[in-house]
């Protein structure tokens, strides 16, 4: 635990699988004197008070952000907009305003034109996550070892910007800054793009007439099971994020049907040595991957297996 905390106050807004890890986290180090939190249904309020995870369950948007110090908005990117002119008249002097979106450059156009100029803007996206969402969802470790990517307007107040980065550090992050513009470049390739390819191989087997759902299901071998883990995330998210980062997305797109091209050229010609060098360089990068820290190297992806010959339990 801080002898003291970093924020007084600490405002979430919507309380899913980022702001409950985030909540879950600032509780247990200490970092907020008091967490505050809203989400839209009351069914999801409820069970946030009883899980017992903050201080207090607000009903509104700007009820949370009355006087808090840290407001983060752990909501779709397309809402933003909306919620930072709901609050706005609510933001104390010196306020830190963030959010966790995963695309940045419409979110900056969505929520700059409304916050108040005595306030603080940084927005962020925590590179971290789960298929899973809704309250229950969320782990305190969720960030440890993971990336914060922050995205400061120019001009923005740079010990807002490191008081924001210190706070993600506390939970494990590590830090990165950029502008909103290269983020979306970025995660086009590294998350976007990935989930837009998941949710086409998934639709895709899924109506093929010579294949039943059964034999889907039951013959899922390891790419396609790993496939439908991406393809199970937030719908609604996952809708936002394309329609706000459509013109990045569609770039890496292209580059992507241009390698795609390049492969079919090579299975329809027989071309072993094109498709062996292609698989040796692409498999480089996994080993990258593990080699910084940012994933395992155990079989499997770590997954545990059932040992032979003991019962299921």
């Amino acid at each position: 635990m801080n002898s003291a905390p970093m924020f007084r106050k600490v405002a979430l807004i919507g309380f899913g699988l980022i702001g409950g890890s985030i909540a879950r986290g600032a509780k247990s180090l200490g970092l907020a004197g008091e967490i505050v939190t809203t989400a839209r249904s009351a069914e999801t309020r409820a069970r946030v008070r009883e899980l017992g995870i903050v201080d207090r369950v607000v009903e509104s948007n700007a009820e949370a952000a009355d006087g808090a110090d840290l407001v983060i908005l752990c909501i779709p990117v397309g809402a933003c907009g909306d919620v930072a002119k709901e609050i706005a008249p609510h933001l104390k002097h010196g306020a830190i305003v963030s959010d966790v979106g995963s695309v940045k450059g419409a979110v900056v156009k969505a929520m700059a034109p409304y916050l108040p100029e005595d306030v603080h803007f940084v927005p962020a996206h925590p590179v971290a996550g789960t298929e899973n969402s809704g309250p229950d969802s969320g782990f305190a470790e969720l960030f440890i070892n993971r990336w914060c990517i922050l995205t400061p307007p120019e001009g923005t107040n740079a010990e807002a910007t490191e008081k924001l980065a210190a706070f993600w550090r506390a939970l494990g992050a590590n830090v990165e800054i950029m502008t909103p513009e290269h983020h979306d470049l970025v995660l086009a390739v590294t998350s976007h793009l990935p989930h837009l390819i998941a949710y086409t191989i998934v639709s895709t087997a899924e109506e093929l007439e010579g294949v039943t759902q059964s034999e889907v299901l039951k013959f899922s071998a390891g790419g396609f099971r790993d496939f439908t883990r991406i393809a199970a995330s937030d719908p609604t998210m996952w809708r936002d994020v394309f329609l706000t980062n459509k013109d990045a997305v569609l770039e890496m797109l292209g580059e992507f049907q241009e390698d795609l091209s390049k492969l079919t050229r090579a299975i329809r010609r027989g071309d072993g040595d094109a498709l062996f060098d292609h698989f040796t360089r692409t498999r480089a990068i996994r080993r990258g991957i593990v080699q910084i820290g940012q994933d395992e190297a155990a079989p499997d992806f770590g997954r545990r297996h059932k040992q032979l010959g003991k019962a299921p339990e």
